[in-house]
């Protein structure tokens, strides 16, 4: 798609979808795509598509959070899901949606890493989360971090035997327990006009990039892309938007407990 068009497009005020600047794409939930998982689940947010799986395995707790568990973050963008991916090692825009969904989670504390403590100053629990791209037609970090929400609710921990050694035939009756639920907006600017979830075509048009994760009204983490920045008018406008966008997202986490 032409880069001059969008931005002719988004000088009329219009987007190439119809949608209006404010306005998500369709967005859909699934949990349970994976038998082997402890938790996961699918998000779709138009095009896009992305799945989330969580696993479980007893670490050592860092040393100067003896009494903590802790989460690990990895993203592979899969070939299949846009001929731009290519196989092998993360590259910059694996690495940066792993950074994202992370900053989310830890900054909030949506996890009390405190509950993956098993035995202080030796074992914990470490929780990873692991994105897969199925399908990238933009904003791909929204439809992780949604993934990555529900796929964690309620995940469920492995038993432990009596030196607390992990049994992987049998599950617990101990599950994450999210403390919060931080819902993160992306949101790009084009030809000096803000939106909400660009899909791949806009992105390619986009001058700065901003995701915005909040809970409850409050602004938890903040990660912007791109060369370009934004106002303090423009931040402030898009943090409002955010926290409107938090209440109906996460509402189609809720549905899915």
């Amino acid at each position: 798609m032409n880069k001059d068009y969008i931005m002719s497009l988004a000088e009329k005020d219009v987007r190439i979808d119809g949608r209006k600047f404010d306005e998500y794409r369709e967005v859909s939930i699934e949990t349970g795509v994976s038998m082997n998982a402890e938790g996961s689940a699918r998000c779709k947010i138009g095009d896009t598509e992305v799945i989330v799986g969580i696993k479980m395995a007893i670490g050592t707790p860092y040393p100067d959070a003896a009494d903590e568990g802790s989460i690990v973050v990895g993203a592979e963008l899969l070939p299949m899901s846009n001929p731009d991916f290519e196989s092998g090692p993360p590259g910059k825009q694996a690495i940066e949606l792993a950074r994202i969904i992370d900053r989310g989670v830890r900054e909030s504390k949506a996890i009390d890493f405190k509950k993956l403590c098993i035995k202080e100053g030796e074992k914990c629990w470490m929780v990873f989360i692991d994105i897969y791209s199925i399908n990238d037609d933009g904003n791909l970090i929204d439809a992780a971090g949604l993934a990555t929400l529900t796929a964690l609710n309620g995940a469920k921990f492995h038993k432990l035997d009596k030196d607390d050694n992990i049994n992987y035939k049998e599950y617990g009756d101990k599950k994450v327990e999210l403390e919060l639920m931080p819902i993160t907006c992306t949101f790009g600017k084009v030809n000096g006009k803000i939106i909400i979830d660009p899909n791949n075509d806009e992105e390619s048009a986009l001058d700065a990039r901003l995701s915005i994760a909040t809970f409850n009204g409050k602004v938890y983490a903040m990660q912007k892309g791109l060369d370009r920045g934004f106002t303090l008018e423009e931040i402030e406008y898009m943090i409002d938007v955010a926290i409107a966008k938090e209440k109906e997202l996460k509402t189609l986490i809720k549905e899915q407990k």
